[in-house]
C-alpha cells in the first residue's frame, strides 16, 4: 500500500484527505505543520507528499525545497488558494511536480494522484523521456515523466532533429497527461518555441493536462502555439487542414 504523506495545518482538511486517500486504498500520512511534515517524510519515505503552501511557521514552498533536496524523484503536489496561480508558478520553479486548489475537489485530487502515480511507475532515463517520431508530414516530439533542466540537453537534441536542417518542418510537442513540467522546463520550452517563432516554423502543443495548460496560458507560450487537447487536432491543423484556432479542440 503506498504511503502518501498530506501536511496541512487545518484539522478538518487533513481529515477530508485522510478519508478520500483511504479510500483510494491508500495509506495516509498526516501532519498540522511544515516541520512535523519533514519528520514524517524522513522517517517514512513516502513517495507523494501534499502540502498546502500557506501555513505558520515552516510554509509549504519551504517544505517543498527542502523535500526536493533531499529526495528529488519524490512526487510533491502543492495545494493553493482558489485561482492562485502565482503561487503555483512559484511551486513549480522549486520543482512541484504538480497543483491543486483550494477548495478541494475530488476530481481534481484523483486526477493528481493519478497523474503522480503514472509518473513514479515510468521513471526513467531523461533521454527515454523524449522521443521523436513522424505523424505523416509531421514530426512529433513525445513528452513523458518530468521536464526539468536535467531534460534540457535531450529536449534540444529532439527539438532541432525534429525541425530539420532549415528549422521550419511543421512541429508537435505532445504531451502525456501524466506530464510534468517545472520552471527550469518552461523556459528551455519557451526559448525554443520562441526561435521557431522567428523562424516561422510551425508548432503546435497537444495532450498536456489542464493544470499545465493554464500555465502555459499564463506564462505567454499561447500567444504563438496553439494548444490542443488531441494529438489529432493538431495535426490536422499543422497539416494546413484546420482553421488552427486555440479554441477548436482546446483544453
Amino acid at each position: 500500500m503506498r504511503r502518501i504523506l498530506v501536511i496541512d495545518d487545518e484539522k478538518p482538511t487533513l481529515s477530508m484527505f485522510s478519508l478520500y486517500l483511504e479510500a483510494y486504498g491508500f495509506e495516509p500520512l498526516t501532519a498540522e505543520t511544515g516541520e512535523r511534515g519533514l519528520e514524517i517524510f524522513r522517517e517514512h519515505h513516502p513517495s507523494i507528499v501534499l502540502t498546502d503552501i500557506k501555513m505558520p511557521g515552516m510554509g509549504g514552498l519551504a517544505v517543498l525545497k527542502q523535500i526536493k533536496e533531499e529526495s528529488p524523484d519524490t512526487e510533491v503536489i502543492v495545494i493553493t488558494g482558489h485561482g492562485d496561480i502565482d503561487l503555483a508558478l512559484k511551486a513549480l520553479n522549486l520543482n512541484a511536480t504538480d497543483f491543486i486548489d483550494k477548495p478541494i475537489r475530488q476530481e481534481a485530487l484523483e486526477s493528481a494522484l493519478r497523474r503522480a502515480e503514472e509518473r513514479l511507475a515510468s521513471l526513467r532515463d531523461k533521454d527515454q523521456e523524449i522521443a521523436v517520431r513522424e505523424v505523416g508530414d509531421v514530426v512529433a516530439i513525445d513528452i513523458r515523466g518530468n521536464l526539468t533542466s536535467r531534460s534540457e540537453p535531450y529536449l534540444v537534441k529532439a527539438y532541432k532533429e525534429a525541425s530539420g536542417p532549415q528549422g521550419t518542418r511543421p512541429l508537435l510537442l505532445h504531451f502525456e497527461q501524466s506530464a510534468s513540467i517545472n520552471g527550469a522546463g518552461i523556459a528551455v520550452l519557451t526559448q525554443l518555441l520562441l526561435e521557431s517563432d522567428k523562424l516561422g516554423q510551425p508548432v503546435a502543443i497537444s495532450g498536456p493536462s489542464e493544470n499545465f495548460t493554464k500555465v502555459f496560458e499564463i506564462v505567454g507560450i499561447t500567444k504563438f502555439v496553439d494548444i490542443f487537447e488531441t494529438e489529432e487536432a493538431a495535426v490536422v491543423m499543422l497539416q494546413g487542414k484546420g482553421s488552427g484556432s486555440t479554441t477548436e479542440g482546446a483544453q
